[in-house]
């Protein structure tokens, strides 16, 4: 990358230096109500407070960010603070800049089909829409790097996954639909007639192929380790312990960096004593198997306040719990991702799986295609082209990772 300056490991760093690079980018997810717009917001109040031109982002059709900002915030960025700006992605704005004449054309034909117009415009918006807009939004800010710093305040952990899958669906698209999308328009032409269905004009497909383009591009985007991580917020109980460990485990399949953990409102040493005294005692078993089970990932803690954690004086007091001396746009810990590596005359790929167990595991291939299925999510590779049509000389779960074995 052009230009590209690593982001430190910790302490400040001025704003200008950051200047001709991408943005920092932090997602921080998990399971819904333990605290996670909270925990984004302090962050980027904190690295606002550096130095760093900050914007705050959620990507959560249900926003709570403007609450927690206690400022009205919009879908274009809004100065919050000196040096914070804040934004929550609207669906609408993301249609009119994106999807404009898809829409157009899906509202004509479903109108022509005697749908009432109005209903025809909400059917031209399909689920799953709000996660594609937020990733384009996101690369939006990283090509014009007006910001130093971007913390995303992702949607619960299903919808996040969902959010970073995309990357990958549209480069399949890419690869298996695209190259006779044109002709396949021509051929269907006579049907279209037959049916009286008008078929999309050239410039409509174009703008298809543009947003998953802009998609594609956003694969390189979260996968860089150097620039982006995510982050996973969780109260110390156990139901939402367990699912972050699946979150963790699905985010590494997926090659995605997690350089922290977020462990929110833990009762204070001031409960012993009282009612919460046994909540503490629980809490403070399940910390620490936190602390060992995500181990080399740093796990910042924060105690539960007496009071909402919203404006500026909560949030600078939350980013002290979490973050003290460090600098929380800094890369905290090293995120695991995929590798593939030469040993010996053996090409080995490397995909982490933490907490996975064999009986979790499965792998199949198809034509050039690896299909790992972890429990009910199937997760599709496309191997380098010297191992295309090969068949794995053996794969093996090896210290939490899945470890596929080519031999030459």
């Amino acid at each position: 990358m052009e230009g590209f300056r690593p982001w430190p490991r910790s302490g400040p760093v001025p704003s200008d230096t950051l200047a001709d690079v991408p943005p920092r980018t932090i997602l921080y997810t998990g399971k819904g109500g333990v605290g996670k717009t909270s925990v984004a917001a302090a962050t980027a109040a904190d690295c606002a407070s550096r130095g760093h031109r900050t914007l705050v982002l959620s990507t959560d059709p249900a926003h709570s960010l403007s609450d927690a900002l206690e400022t009205e915030l919009g879908p274009e960025p809004g100065e919050v603070t000196p040096g914070l700006w804040g934004q929550e992605i609207s669906v609408a704005e993301g249609v009119e800049r994106n999807w404009d004449r898809v829409s157009a054309w899906l509202g004509d034909v479903l109108a022509g089909k005697g749908v009432d117009r109005v209903r025809a415009e909400e059917l031209t918006v399909p689920p799953g829409m709000d996660e594609l807009f937020s990733l384009l939004e996101i690369g939006r800010h990283w090509k014009e790097e007006e910001f130093d710093v971007l913390v995303v305040d992702c949607a619960p952990t299903a919808e996040t996954i969902k959010l970073l899958g995309f990357p990958e669906v549209a480069e399949w698209w890419m690869e298996k639909v695209f190259p006779w999308n044109r002709n396949l328009l021509s051929t269907a032409a006579p049907l279209a007639r037959a049916l009286d269905i008008a078929l999309p004009d050239p410039e409509m497909v174009e703008q298809v192929e543009q947003v998953v383009e802009q998609l594609v591009e956003m694969d390189a985007i979260l996968k860089d380790g150097e620039r982006t991580s995510v982050r996973l917020v969780m109260n110390p109980d156990r139901m939402v312990i367990n699912e972050s460990r699946r979150t963790f485990a699905l985010l590494s399949l997926y090659g995605y960096g997690t350089d922290a953990v977020v462990v929110n409102r833990i009762f204070p040493e001031e409960v012993e004593g009282t009612y919460f005294a046994a909540w503490r005692e629980r809490q403070e078993s399940d910390l620490a198997e936190v602390t060992d089970a995500f181990a080399p990932v740093p796990v910042l803690t924060a105690r539960y306040f007496d009071r909402e954690v919203r404006g500026s004086a909560m949030h600078d007091a939350l980013a002290r719990e979490l973050f003290g001396e460090l600098d929380p746009g800094a890369i905290l810990g090293e995120g695991r991702g995929r590798e593939m590596v030469r040993e010996d005359g053996r090409t080995i790929i490397r995909i982490p799986v933490p907490f996975a167990t064999g009986e979790d595991l499965g792998l199949s291939r198809q034509g050039d295609e690896l299909t790992v299925t972890l429990g009910d999510l199937r997760r599709t590779i496309i191997v380098p082209s010297g191992l295309r049509g090969r068949d794995p000389t053996r794969a093996s779960l090896e210290d939490g990772s899945l470890e596929i074995l080519y031999e030459d």
